[in-house]
């Protein structure tokens, strides 16, 4: 596809990063209002986590339906409305009068978040020349990163000057812009009409294994949603058999890059998310650095994603998705094993710098993955894929927030109580749980290029 101008190349863009932006914010900005929306609804903390909840429970159930959804309607369609959706639902998070409108207001907007995530991606290859695709992607990256790094602090202004409401209706105009520039600068994309029809019965059994899978591990004394979620994936698995056109096609699954491309990427996102969950305990009891100087550390990785992003695009359109791939792995494996082995003598420093590694290496993963991934989707299944393919990196970050979190409080037992030199052992432990998990990602995703490699050459034999 070929560009006529520089305003033109500027916009599918900019559309796509505004797309890829408001899904991310929405998603960090509403923890730091809690308290001020538990206070102005008169409502429990507990209770109030549901605002939280919601909003990623129905991104996680519904992402994978709505890249299949866009891929038959129309990608560009699918988006402006989930984009629409998003915006009202946002409007209405605003202006909700009790807790329970708000948490269905939430749950609204993610869902309009799913078809945003997984349509940004899909729109490239529609949207950029084959050249300029690993920036883009990196780009979008960025823009996720940012979303991520900003809502904290951004919320945290906005409650402090205008309450808790401002947090939901700062981001209508944004909101607004975004619709307007997918409608005017996105291509629209021709629906995969042909024999084909949206399977309802899969995409509503995968949402609810998706759905109770999260539920289980973002809810404490959820085990039953693991139990419910085995037997949606067996249901599910019946179902996508039987049916004519189905949801997710299970032979797809059995591909060594795709399949390897996915495990990667849930791998590594599980240990990010450790960075993020173990980090502050890590800072604050066995490095006994001050508030500020923690939410600073804790910053950095998103503004080294953000900072990253752009560059590890074009390293991925300069030098080929496999050789950025394995780079990325390599970089998150060295910064994963600095941070399992640094003392804490080390001091801030010694944790700063390899978290800086991590998420230099998970930057390049990210957008050379994830370029990977798109350029080797037919065009009638991109949106499936990119929904899967994000699908994969949410359940990572749950599986990281749970699991690996109660990796580090079984190693640290009581961590308001333990001593600093058990927080740091705690640390030490969790970060060497995570060099198994990146050297397993690395494994697999050398082993799958190695076993396409060896049977393209026995098919030319």
């Amino acid at each position: 596809m070929e560009t006529t101008s520089a305003p033109a190349r500027v916009r599918a863009p900019a559309a796509l990063a505004l797309s890829a932006l408001l899904p991310s914010l929405g998603t960090s900005i509403a923890n730091v209002g809690l308290p001020d929306v538990a206070a102005g609804l008169d409502t429990s903390f507990a209770e109030v986590q549901w605002v939280v909840i919601a909003y990623l429970l129905a991104m996680t159930a519904l992402v994978v339906g709505a890249g299949r959804l866009g891929d038959l309607a129309g990608r560009r369609r699918v988006l402006v409305a989930g984009t629409a959706v998003f915006t009202l639902a946002t409007l209405l998070c605003g202006l909700a009068p009790t807790l329970p409108l708000l948490v269905a207001a939430r749950a609204l907007q993610g869902v309009g978040a799913a078809a945003m995530m997984a349509l940004t991606t899909a729109l490239v290859g529609e949207s950029v020349p084959p050249e300029r695709t690993g920036r883009v992607m990196g780009l979008l990256g960025t823009t996720s990163a940012i979303g991520t790094a900003l809502g904290p602090a951004l919320g945290g202004v906005l409650v402090a000057a205008l309450g808790w409401r401002a947090l939901f209706l700062a981001g209508v105009p944004a909101g607004v812009l975004a619709l307007v520039l997918v409608v005017r600068a996105l291509p629209g994309s021709a629906p995969e009409r042909a024999g084909q029809r949206f399977d309802a019965a899969g995409t509503a059994l995968l949402a609810v294994t998706l759905g109770a899978y999260a539920l289980a591990m973002t809810v404490d004394g959820g085990w039953y949603g693991l139990v419910v979620a085995a037997v949606g994936l067996a249901l599910f698995v019946v179902v996508e058999r039987r049916v004519p056109t189905p949801l997710l096609t299970l032979s797809v699954l059995r591909d060594p890059a795709f399949s390897a491309s996915l495990v990667a990427g849930a791998l590594v996102s599980t240990v990010v998310m450790t960075t993020l969950v173990v980090g502050p305990f890590h800072l604050a009891r066995a490095l006994g650095a001050a508030p500020v100087v923690v939410g600073l550390v804790m910053s950095a990785g998103p503004v080294v994603a953000a900072l990253a992003g752009v560059p590890a695009g074009r390293a991925t359109d300069r030098f080929g998705t496999s050789a950025v791939v394995v780079a990325g792995l390599v970089g998150v494996l060295v910064g994963a094993v600095g941070l399992s082995l640094a003392p804490a003598s080390a001091g801030v420093l010694g944790y700063v710098l390899p978290l800086v590694v991590v998420t230099s290496g998970y930057a390049l993963f990210q957008a050379a993955n994830t370029t990977s991934v798109m350029r080797g989707a037919g065009a009638g299944r991109r949106g499936l894929v990119s929904g899967v393919l994000t699908l994969s990196r949410n359940l990572g970050l749950i599986t990281g927030a749970s699991v690996m979190g109660a990796v580090f409080a079984a190693a640290a037992g009581d961590v308001t109580t333990a001593a600093a030199t058990d927080v740091a052992r705690a640390t030490r432990w969790t970060f060497g749980v995570a060099v198994g998990l990146v050297a397993l990602a690395l494994a697999v995703v050398v082993g799958a290029r190695l076993w396409t490699s060896r049977g393209n050459a026995g098919r030319r034999g």
